[in-house]
């Protein structure tokens, strides 16, 4: 009997200190209180480690006894730390808040939406291009933003010239004047002035680039059908900022650029300035440029007035000069040869004001004035041929924000003017037009709870050729999880036509007749898209996986239509019918240890309803491919490859384009004050003029083709950044 008792209570003891040695926590967002999937507990010093399930809870076993240092992570929160001694007094689990981390996804604010809200935390689904991202692209072509804009998913640039190099961006498809781009919240490259804009727009005075896919217009009023591109500038720091660059092409390009920005006490300033050299290029040998040859001079000075810490004033100048010829290479070269006649010559100037009064009136209420003039010059001369005019427009916004715990909303007026002035060169009838628009709006975003966000928004617009426009939009965003969240928006949108529009660009505007305004309507969209979004940590914590999936559907009625008259002019029409973009887009993102993997897939079918005809849509990839895989050891190397896939388009002429790759390899050494770069672009030499051709008639005289695929080919850039 006495031997059961000792045995028995020898049983009790390793019982109770067996209890006493098992560990139990819930984790959960210390926001949300939403369980973490995945999350990590682990025993410091030890082997003892343990992942939360669909509850968030872990469980570790064979806790030793005495003074333990209990370690929680999960990707992409703070980790949290606790000491506890064990055998431990309390049974029930430990209750443990993480919080999110202050990184790249959290603390990126986006502008575009005039809100003060982080890019997690917006019901309006908003691409941030920025930081590490917008470095990398940037050496790739430090001149303009195409790279930045053209390797992410769902857009596309679009060259317009063959030997000029022009461009304009596409977005899910659609037309590039269906994109609406600004600059720190102006419209400045609209109408005549968008010809040339993402050509010399420079991406190092930029700190992000914000892409709202889908009719947007609500925001910023007529041109965001197919979506809206905001450049938000750098802003001054305590800390000097002085950066220079120096890039070398294998073309004979230059590119030598500098930034500075610094903060005192009552003032900042920031100042860009670059000069951007081309060499006229041929690698096809068809005697006519994939490379123009073009000068590029801007200035971009900024000042910032803090007169207290309630209010700010912004003022700043933009200035760009280029000249820029292409065409044929032995014209170009100074050869007088009558048979390599053809040239294609840009001379622009553009100018522009932008001034911002913030003034904060209480710790959650502020008014906000803006304005910007714009002044743009072109001539485009062709043998035998000119055409030339400016721009003047204009920008005011009077707007009112007020930030409560649970709503913000803004309240604003803007209006905007437009007038061109076409030169006289010709009896070609003029295409000269004043177009004004006045704007009220209001929008409203609501923490309708923990987890789900509304964002509402009206505006009524009313212009002066087109009437009255009411465009209201909708968007939720649901925080299922820690891991899950999706959001679900659409709005409607509008374009006010008129002549300037990759149909014309790529035919320099010949021909094309004036608008009949009393007889066209403003063309009026809606659409909606839907995405739902996916992260986890992956292999013990060291990695993580990522994947958000688009689906979206834009329509627009009775789009205008550039037609051919049977005397050889052509005259913008508005048949009924209709054009829609519908379609997918996947992106996923892998990363471990010092590796990153971005994959992006879109499929965008797009078609023209013309009265009882349906028809493809010209000059879209239905099927895109971006890959790039990136190793960083964080301030000393960074190496990327990248590798794009784009599907037959279908062309103007009726024929259909070949489908194509395009790959590249980018490695960067950095040290503390400086690094330096190389890219080799296009590494399987990918041309248009290897597997097609792209023009008809004489060298003397060409009809040009659409151009769907590179012309430069294989391209090799290096450089030096310095930081003083």
């Amino acid at each position: 009997m006495k031997k059961l008792i000792v045995l028995f209570t020898a049983l009790l003891y390793t019982a109770t200190a067996y209890s006493q040695n098992i560990f139990k926590a819930i984790l959960k967002d210390a926001a949300t209180n939403q369980p973490l999937i995945g999350a990590t507990a682990m025993l410091k010093g030890t082997a003892v480690a343990g992942a939360t399930d669909t509850s968030g809870l872990v469980t570790l076993t064979d806790i030793p006894n005495g003074k333990q240092v209990v370690v929680f992570a999960y990707v992409g929160y703070a980790n949290r730390v606790d000491t506890l001694f064990f055998p431990l007094i309390q049974q029930q689990p430990m209750q443990v808040s993480l919080k999110a981390e202050e990184n790249e996804l959290n603390e990126v604010v986006v502008a575009a939406t005039r809100s003060s809200r982080t890019i997690a935390n917006i019901p309006t689904r908003v691409e941030v291009i920025s930081g590490e991202e917008l470095d990398e692209k940037s050496n790739m072509k430090p001149g303009d933003i195409r790279m930045v804009l053209a390797e992410s998913t769902g857009i596309q640039t679009q060259q317009t010239s063959a030997t000029s190099g022009n461009s304009s961006i596409r977005i899910q498809g659609l037309d590039g004047k269906y994109t609406q781009i600004i600059r720190d919240g102006f419209p400045l490259y609209s109408g005549f002035s968008g010809g040339l804009g993402l050509l010399q727009i420079a991406p190092l005075d930029l700190k992000q680039v914000e892409v709202i896919k889908g009719s947007s217009s609500t925001l910023y009023g007529g041109g965001a059908i197919a979506g809206l591109v905001n450049l938000v500038s750098k802003t001054p720091t305590p800390e000097r900022q002085l950066n220079l660059l120096l890039n070398g092409t294998s073309a004979l390009g230059l590119d030598a650029s500098i930034f500075y920005a610094e903060r005192f006490k009552k003032t900042g300033a920031t100042v860009y300035a670059a000069y951007n050299h081309g060499t006229a290029y041929d690698p096809s040998g068809t005697d006519l440029t994939a490379i123009p040859k073009f000068n590029r001079y801007t200035l971009n000075p900024k000042l910032f007035f803090y007169f207290n810490h309630k209010t700010t004033l912004t003022a700043g100048v933009n200035a760009t000069i280029e000249n820029r010829i292409g065409g044929d290479l032995h014209y170009i070269q100074g050869d007088n040869d009558p048979a390599h006649s053809y040239f294609e010559e840009n001379k622009t100037g553009r100018y522009s004001t932008q001034a911002e009064l913030v003034h904060n009136m209480t710790a959650n209420q502020k008014l906000v004035l803006k304005n910007s003039v714009s002044f743009y010059d072109r001539t485009i001369n062709l043998p035998g041929y000119r055409f030339s005019g400016d721009q003047l427009s204009t920008y005011s916004e009077a707007n009112y924000v007020v930030n409560n715990d649970r709503t913000d909303w803004v309240f604003g007026l803007n209006l905007l003017t437009d007038k061109f002035n076409e030169d006289r060169n010709s009896n070609f009838p003029l295409r000269s037009y004043q177009n004004n628009t006045v704007g009220g709006f209001i929008q409203n975003t609501w923490n309708v709870s923990k987890a789900f966000t509304l964002e509402t928004g009206i505006r009524g617009d009313y212009h002066n050729q087109y009437g009255f426009m009411f465009l209201p939009k909708l968007s939720g965003l649901w925080k299922i999880n820690s891991n899950f969240s999706t959001r679900l928006g659409g709005g409607l949108g509008y374009k006010g036509p008129n002549v300037f529009t990759e149909d014309a660009e790529r035919i320099q505007f010949r021909n094309v007749l004036p608008l009949n305004v009393a007889g066209t309507k403003a063309e009026r969209s809606y659409g909606a898209n839907y995405d739902i979004n996916y992260r986890t940590a992956i292999l013990d914590n060291k990695g993580s996986f990522s994947i958000n999936q688009l689906f979206f559907y834009t329509r627009i009625d009775r789009p205008i239509l550039l037609t051919a008259l049977a005397n050889g002019n052509l005259q913008y029409q508005q048949p009924s019918g209709d054009l829609n973009t519908k379609g997918m887009e996947t992106n996923v993102k892998i990363t471990y240890a010092n590796f990153k993997l971005f994959v992006g897939y879109t499929y965008a079918d797009v078609t023209q309803h013309t009265g009882n005809t349906i028809s493809g849509y010209t000059l879209v990839s239905k099927h895109r491919l971006n890959n790039v895989l990136m190793y960083e050891i964080e301030d000393k190397w960074k190496i990327g490859a990248e590798a794009y896939y784009f599907s037959p388009q279908r062309l103007n002429d009726g024929k259909t384009g070949k489908a194509y790759w395009t790959t590249g390899l980018m490695a960067e050494r950095i040290w503390k004050r400086f690094s330096v770069f190389i890219n080799f672009e296009n590494l399987t030499d990918t041309r248009q003029t290897r597997f097609d051709t792209i023009y008809t008639g004489s060298i003397n005289n060409p009809v040009f083709r659409d151009i769907y695929a590179p012309l430069d080919g294989f391209v090799v850039n290096g450089g030096i950044k310095l930081k003083l």
